[in-house]
């Protein structure tokens, strides 16, 4: 179930066919999930392939924006320098960022023999939120046969909640996890679609918002619990387009993806790492320099570039419901429990008609 399913529409802007960032032409996603009670590991990991083919002999456009820096993300240095983006993009738990990063690396020095030798290095992104309320960070392994599990399971269609990187997360004190959601755009007689995934693992309860409703105290009211969570644990935001936007512009969306995060409720707590990545798959940067050194592009005119940041906003804020709404309950390491956003939503739907 989706947000949407319960009747709540966010912003005005279409949403693609399936309303997920794999509406961009190109983009898979895919989960590898580990639950252990016995353990009290829950947690996993999701990537993102935005696009077919090799992205290290022909790199996409991107570029990366940090709200709040508190977070062990990695890869975000060098996008921030060439703006652009050369391995898939891993979402992970707080504890195995170091693993998976490993994990990639290897699994790219693996395909291309002439990294770290004759081809230069490669630079792999990974990015976690903390789930230790609810997975036993400290027991957590992820390897390389959970980044190829996750790989292998990459399409179009993926689940959304309690899945993947999102098994672990919280959200407004609520089970989080992994969201998605899209908008369609025409400008100038073309049609671009800004896809957008979230992992999200942030808010207060309290101060939990659906599409302008604030629906946060009487959520507490039906918990019928104290607030337990503060605006802390981070939310990754991938965004991606089929437009011509340039790494500056890439950076310009990013931003904005963080006004769809503040529409939920999220004022950006101080314990909060809260990352948006963008790229764009309009066209492909070679490794090797072409002959003529010169790399032929188009670029939106930003007279243009409005309806793009409305998009990424709208997206932004649906993909963090889209998680709400998909996640099932889960109760963690040493009892820990988060209950899921679907048990009230239909009370709060019938009490707002």
């Amino acid at each position: 179930m989706r947000i949407r399913d319960y009747g709540v529409v966010v912003g005005t802007m279409s949403p693609g066919p399936r309303n997920a960032v794999t509406d961009v032409d190109g983009v898979t996603v895919g989960h590898c999930t580990l639950d252990d009670p016995d353990s009290g590991v829950h947690t996993g990991i999701t990537v993102v392939a935005p696009a077919p083919g090799s992205l290290f002999k022909n790199k996409l456009t991107a570029a990366a924006a940090v709200f709040n820096g508190y977070g062990k993300s990695v890869g975000l240095m060098q996008i921030e320098e060439k703006g652009t983006l050369e391995t898939p993009v891993a979402l992970t738990g707080v504890s195995c960022t170091g693993l998976l990063y490993d994990a990639l690396f290897r699994l790219e020095m693996e395909r291309y023999p002439e990294i770290c030798n004759t081809g230069g290095s490669v630079n792999p992104v990974v990015c976690e939120c903390n789930d230790s309320f609810l997975n036993n960070a400290r027991a957590s392994r992820l390897t390389r046969e959970h980044l190829d599990a996750a790989l292998a399971s990459a399409g179009v269609d993926f689940e959304e909640g309690a899945v993947g990187a999102g098994r672990g997360m919280s959200c407004f004190g609520l089970k989080g996890g992994t969201g998605s959601a899209s908008r369609v755009i025409e400008v100038a007689g073309r049609r671009f679609t800004v896809g957008v995934l979230v992992n999200a693992n942030f808010g207060e309860l309290s101060c939990l918002t659906i599409a302008g409703r604030h629906v946060g105290p009487r959520l507490g009211e039906l918990l019928a619990q104290k607030e337990t969570a503060s605006d802390r644990g981070s939310i990754i935001v991938f965004a991606a387009t089929d437009a011509p936007l340039d790494s500056r512009q890439l950076k310009r969306l990013c931003k904005r993806a963080f006004i769809g995060v503040g529409r939920t409720g999220s004022f950006v707590g101080d314990g909060s790492g809260d990352v948006a990545l963008a790229v764009s798959t309009a066209c492909r940067v070679p490794h090797e320099s072409p002959g003529g050194g010169v790399v032929p592009r188009e670029t939106l005119h930003e007279d243009h570039i409005d309806p793009f940041f409305r998009a990424t906003a709208e997206s932004t804020e649906e993909a963090v419901l889209n998680a709400l709404a998909a996640a099932d309950p889960l109760r963690g390491r040493d009892g820990n429990e988060r209950r899921a956003l679907r048990e009230f939503l239909p009370t709060l739907m019938s009490e707002e008609n």
